[in-house]
Protein backbone atom coordinates (compact mmCIF):
# COMPACT_ATOMS: atom_id res chain seq x y z
CA UNK A 1 0.00 0.00 0.00
CA UNK A 2 1.53 3.40 -0.70
CA UNK A 3 1.96 6.15 1.74
CA UNK A 4 -0.81 8.30 2.95
CA UNK A 5 -0.09 11.55 2.13
CA UNK A 6 -2.81 14.52 3.17
CA UNK A 7 -3.98 15.99 0.08
CA UNK A 8 -4.54 19.14 1.46
CA UNK A 9 -1.24 19.74 3.07
CA UNK A 10 0.93 17.43 1.26
CA UNK A 11 2.41 16.08 4.49
CA UNK A 12 2.59 12.02 5.57
CA UNK A 13 2.53 12.32 9.32
CA UNK A 14 0.36 12.25 11.94
CA UNK A 15 -2.34 10.42 9.88
CA UNK A 16 -4.50 7.95 11.80
CA UNK A 17 -7.04 5.19 10.31
CA UNK A 18 -10.64 6.55 11.54
CA UNK A 19 -12.56 3.84 10.19
CA UNK A 20 -11.99 0.30 7.60
CA UNK A 21 -13.72 0.11 4.27
CA UNK A 22 -12.44 -3.03 3.57
CA UNK A 23 -10.45 -4.40 0.00
CA UNK A 24 -7.55 -2.58 1.62
CA UNK A 25 -8.72 0.75 2.36
CA UNK A 26 -9.26 2.89 5.26
CA UNK A 27 -10.82 6.19 5.82
CA UNK A 28 -8.08 8.02 7.28
CA UNK A 29 -7.38 11.31 9.03
CA UNK A 30 -4.82 13.84 9.37
CA UNK A 31 -3.72 16.14 11.86
CA UNK A 32 -5.31 19.15 10.05
CA UNK A 33 -8.77 17.81 10.25
CA UNK A 34 -8.84 16.44 6.86
CA UNK A 35 -10.53 12.97 6.37
CA UNK A 36 -10.12 10.72 2.49
CA UNK A 37 -10.03 7.20 1.63
CA UNK A 38 -6.84 5.81 1.19
CA UNK A 39 -5.91 2.21 0.08
CA UNK A 40 -5.18 -0.36 -2.83
CA UNK A 41 -7.96 0.66 -4.96
CA UNK A 42 -6.50 4.77 -6.30
CA UNK A 43 -8.92 6.26 -8.44
CA UNK A 44 -11.07 7.08 -6.14
CA UNK A 45 -8.88 8.84 -3.96
CA UNK A 46 -6.93 10.51 -7.11
CA UNK A 47 -10.18 11.63 -7.82
CA UNK A 48 -10.78 13.14 -4.55
CA UNK A 49 -7.55 14.52 -4.08
CA UNK A 50 -7.58 16.43 -6.91
CA UNK A 51 -10.70 17.45 -6.16
CA UNK A 52 -9.45 19.20 -3.04
CA UNK A 53 -6.61 20.63 -4.80
CA UNK A 54 -8.49 22.98 -7.52
CA UNK A 55 -10.95 23.47 -4.87
CA UNK A 56 -8.23 24.77 -2.83
CA UNK A 57 -6.20 26.52 -5.85
CA UNK A 58 -10.26 28.13 -6.69
CA UNK A 59 -10.20 29.71 -3.66
CA UNK A 60 -6.47 31.58 -4.03
CA UNK A 61 -7.09 35.13 -5.17
CA UNK A 62 -7.34 35.74 -8.77
CA UNK A 63 -6.58 39.07 -11.53
CA UNK A 64 -10.13 39.38 -11.44
CA UNK A 65 -10.56 40.19 -7.45
CA UNK A 66 -8.62 43.54 -8.34
CA UNK A 67 -10.77 46.03 -7.96
CA UNK A 68 -10.80 48.45 -11.05
CA UNK A 69 -8.84 51.36 -9.93
CA UNK A 70 -6.17 49.23 -8.63
CA UNK A 71 -5.47 47.95 -12.05
CA UNK A 72 -5.24 51.25 -13.91
CA UNK A 73 -3.15 52.44 -11.25
CA UNK A 74 -0.80 49.40 -12.01
CA UNK A 75 -0.87 49.74 -15.20
CA UNK A 76 0.06 53.82 -14.86
CA UNK A 77 2.93 52.90 -13.02
CA UNK A 78 3.91 50.72 -15.16
CA UNK A 79 3.48 52.43 -17.94
CA UNK A 80 5.84 55.17 -16.20
CA UNK A 81 8.63 52.79 -15.42
CA UNK A 82 8.73 51.45 -18.50
CA UNK A 83 9.90 54.57 -20.32
CA UNK A 84 13.60 54.71 -18.54
CA UNK A 85 14.00 50.71 -19.30
CA UNK A 86 16.98 49.49 -18.04
CA UNK A 87 19.08 47.17 -20.15
CA UNK A 88 19.67 43.70 -18.59
CA UNK A 89 23.13 43.32 -16.75
CA UNK A 90 25.45 41.18 -18.82
CA UNK A 91 27.03 39.77 -16.15
CA UNK A 92 23.26 38.59 -14.52
CA UNK A 93 23.02 37.11 -18.12
CA UNK A 94 25.95 34.69 -17.98
CA UNK A 95 25.42 33.83 -14.37
CA UNK A 96 22.40 32.90 -15.18
CA UNK A 97 23.66 30.42 -18.43
CA UNK A 98 26.16 29.44 -15.87
CA UNK A 99 24.32 28.02 -13.71
CA UNK A 100 21.92 26.62 -16.36
CA UNK A 101 24.14 24.10 -16.56
CA UNK A 102 25.44 23.87 -13.92
CA UNK A 103 21.84 22.69 -12.56
CA UNK A 104 21.16 20.19 -15.74
CA UNK A 105 21.00 16.71 -14.32
CA UNK A 106 24.82 16.16 -15.87
CA UNK A 107 25.42 19.41 -14.79
CA UNK A 108 24.46 18.34 -10.96
CA UNK A 109 26.38 15.21 -11.33
CA UNK A 110 29.88 16.36 -12.45
CA UNK A 111 30.34 20.09 -10.60
CA UNK A 112 32.28 21.21 -8.27
CA UNK A 113 31.08 20.88 -4.66
CA UNK A 114 32.10 24.66 -4.39
CA UNK A 115 30.43 25.98 -7.17
CA UNK A 116 27.16 24.86 -5.30
CA UNK A 117 27.90 27.25 -2.04
CA UNK A 118 29.45 29.65 -4.30
CA UNK A 119 25.74 30.24 -5.35
CA UNK A 120 23.84 30.34 -2.22
CA UNK A 121 26.08 32.88 -1.24
CA UNK A 122 26.11 34.93 -4.25
CA UNK A 123 23.65 37.74 -5.16
CA UNK A 124 23.83 38.39 -8.89
CA UNK A 125 20.53 38.47 -10.06
CA UNK A 126 18.45 37.90 -6.87
CA UNK A 127 19.80 38.72 -3.70
CA UNK A 128 18.66 35.57 -1.05
CA UNK A 129 19.49 37.33 1.91
CA UNK A 130 22.24 36.00 5.27
CA UNK A 131 23.04 32.31 4.92
CA UNK A 132 24.88 31.80 7.66
CA UNK A 133 22.84 28.91 8.31
CA UNK A 134 23.15 26.87 4.91
CA UNK A 135 27.17 28.13 4.96
CA UNK A 136 27.50 26.61 9.11
CA UNK A 137 25.86 23.66 7.86
CA UNK A 138 28.21 23.29 4.67
CA UNK A 139 31.89 23.86 7.18
CA UNK A 140 30.39 21.26 9.66
CA UNK A 141 29.54 18.41 6.75
CA UNK A 142 32.36 19.67 4.76
CA UNK A 143 32.80 19.61 0.73
CA UNK A 144 32.31 16.23 0.07
CA UNK A 145 29.09 15.98 2.16
CA UNK A 146 27.53 19.06 2.19
CA UNK A 147 27.55 19.21 -1.91
CA UNK A 148 26.15 15.81 -2.27
CA UNK A 149 23.26 17.17 0.13
CA UNK A 150 22.96 20.37 -1.77
CA UNK A 151 22.93 18.32 -5.12
CA UNK A 152 20.65 16.34 -4.32
CA UNK A 153 17.97 18.44 -2.80
CA UNK A 154 18.32 20.26 -6.32
CA UNK A 155 17.64 17.21 -8.04
CA UNK A 156 14.42 16.39 -5.92
CA UNK A 157 13.05 19.91 -6.95
CA UNK A 158 14.25 20.21 -10.23
CA UNK A 159 13.95 16.81 -11.56
CA UNK A 160 11.66 14.80 -8.72
CA UNK A 161 9.39 12.21 -9.35
CA UNK A 162 6.48 13.13 -12.22
CA UNK A 163 3.81 12.23 -9.73
CA UNK A 164 4.75 14.66 -6.81
CA UNK A 165 4.04 18.18 -8.27
CA UNK A 166 6.50 20.81 -7.92
CA UNK A 167 4.52 22.74 -5.02
CA UNK A 168 4.91 19.65 -3.22
CA UNK A 169 8.49 18.56 -3.93
CA UNK A 170 8.92 22.36 -3.15
CA UNK A 171 7.16 21.72 0.60
CA UNK A 172 8.79 18.69 1.14
CA UNK A 173 12.27 20.69 1.15
CA UNK A 174 10.71 23.51 3.15
CA UNK A 175 9.93 21.47 5.91
CA UNK A 176 13.03 19.13 5.99
CA UNK A 177 10.70 16.16 5.06
CA UNK A 178 13.20 14.70 2.65
CA UNK A 179 16.59 13.29 4.41
CA UNK A 180 18.91 14.53 2.11
CA UNK A 181 17.34 18.28 2.22
CA UNK A 182 20.95 20.53 2.79
CA UNK A 183 20.21 22.47 6.20
CA UNK A 184 19.65 26.40 5.27
CA UNK A 185 18.90 25.25 1.65
CA UNK A 186 15.37 27.13 2.08
CA UNK A 187 12.65 29.32 0.12
CA UNK A 188 15.11 31.94 -0.87
CA UNK A 189 17.83 29.84 -2.37
CA UNK A 190 14.96 27.04 -3.95
CA UNK A 191 13.26 30.02 -5.56
CA UNK A 192 16.66 31.60 -6.82
CA UNK A 193 17.34 28.13 -8.30
CA UNK A 194 13.61 27.79 -10.01
CA UNK A 195 14.60 31.54 -11.47
CA UNK A 196 17.75 30.05 -12.70
CA UNK A 197 15.95 27.14 -14.53
CA UNK A 198 12.81 28.27 -15.35
CA UNK A 199 13.50 32.02 -16.21
CA UNK A 200 10.47 32.54 -18.22
CA UNK A 201 8.31 31.70 -15.57
CA UNK A 202 9.82 32.51 -12.24
CA UNK A 203 10.01 36.12 -10.87
CA UNK A 204 13.38 36.92 -9.18
CA UNK A 205 11.10 37.87 -5.97
CA UNK A 206 12.58 34.88 -3.44
CA UNK A 207 10.17 35.14 -0.35
CA UNK A 208 6.42 34.82 -0.49
CA UNK A 209 6.78 36.78 2.44
CA UNK A 210 8.76 39.14 4.50
CA UNK A 211 8.59 42.12 6.36
CA UNK A 212 11.12 43.75 4.10
CA UNK A 213 8.88 43.12 1.21
CA UNK A 214 7.83 39.63 -0.28
CA UNK A 215 5.30 38.22 -3.21
CA UNK A 216 2.31 38.76 -0.53
CA UNK A 217 3.23 42.10 0.26
CA UNK A 218 3.89 43.00 -3.46
CA UNK A 219 0.63 41.92 -4.18
CA UNK A 220 -1.30 43.85 -1.37
CA UNK A 221 1.00 47.14 -1.87
CA UNK A 222 0.66 47.23 -5.98
CA UNK A 223 -2.58 44.99 -7.01
CA UNK A 224 -4.59 45.68 -3.54
CA UNK A 225 -4.86 41.87 -3.15
CA UNK A 226 -4.64 39.93 0.24
CA UNK A 227 -2.96 36.67 -0.40
CA UNK A 228 -2.87 34.42 2.74
CA UNK A 229 -0.99 35.06 5.38
CA UNK A 230 0.84 30.97 5.75
CA UNK A 231 -0.10 29.98 8.96
CA UNK A 232 -3.87 30.95 8.54
CA UNK A 233 -4.43 28.43 6.00
CA UNK A 234 -4.02 24.24 5.43
CA UNK A 235 -2.32 25.51 1.26
CA UNK A 236 1.24 24.66 2.16
CA UNK A 237 3.84 27.49 1.69
CA UNK A 238 5.11 25.73 -1.42
CA UNK A 239 1.80 25.90 -2.91
CA UNK A 240 1.62 29.49 -1.47
CA UNK A 241 5.30 30.50 -2.74
CA UNK A 242 3.92 29.16 -6.53
CA UNK A 243 0.49 30.35 -7.12
CA UNK A 244 2.00 33.92 -5.71
CA UNK A 245 4.20 33.76 -8.52
CA UNK A 246 2.15 32.74 -11.37
CA UNK A 247 -0.37 35.12 -9.84
CA UNK A 248 1.87 38.40 -10.39
CA UNK A 249 3.40 36.81 -13.34
CA UNK A 250 0.21 37.27 -14.93
CA UNK A 251 -0.39 40.46 -13.10
CA UNK A 252 2.87 42.53 -14.71
CA UNK A 253 1.99 41.20 -17.90
CA UNK A 254 4.15 41.45 -21.46
CA UNK A 255 7.06 44.60 -22.69
CA UNK A 256 9.79 43.57 -19.93
CA UNK A 257 13.11 42.69 -21.55
CA UNK A 258 12.76 39.56 -18.76
CA UNK A 259 11.40 38.20 -15.46
CA UNK A 260 14.18 40.14 -13.73
CA UNK A 261 13.09 43.64 -15.36
CA UNK A 262 9.60 42.28 -14.47
CA UNK A 263 10.50 41.81 -10.76
CA UNK A 264 12.45 45.24 -11.07
CA UNK A 265 8.81 46.47 -11.36
CA UNK A 266 7.05 45.21 -9.07
CA UNK A 267 9.98 46.09 -5.86
CA UNK A 268 9.55 50.13 -7.11
CA UNK A 269 6.03 50.15 -7.74
CA UNK A 270 5.55 48.31 -4.53
CA UNK A 271 7.66 51.85 -3.12
CA UNK A 272 5.18 54.71 -5.07
CA UNK A 273 2.92 56.64 -2.73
Amino acid sequence: MSLAMCPLCSEDEDIEVVRPLGGGRNVVKHRCGYEWEHGEVASPQKQRSAHAFSDLKARFPKPEDIEPERLARAARLKEQYLVTRPDFEPEVAAYWAKYQQVFSPDGLRTCDPRVLKDFANSDVGAHPGNQATFNSAWNALGDAAAGESTRQTLEYLLYGPDDVPLADRLQHLLTGAKPFAMTGFKEALLTRALCVTQPDRFLSILKYTTQAGGKREIARSVYGLELPAPESVNWTLGRLVLWSNDLLHTLVGDGFANQQHAAAFLWWAKDQP
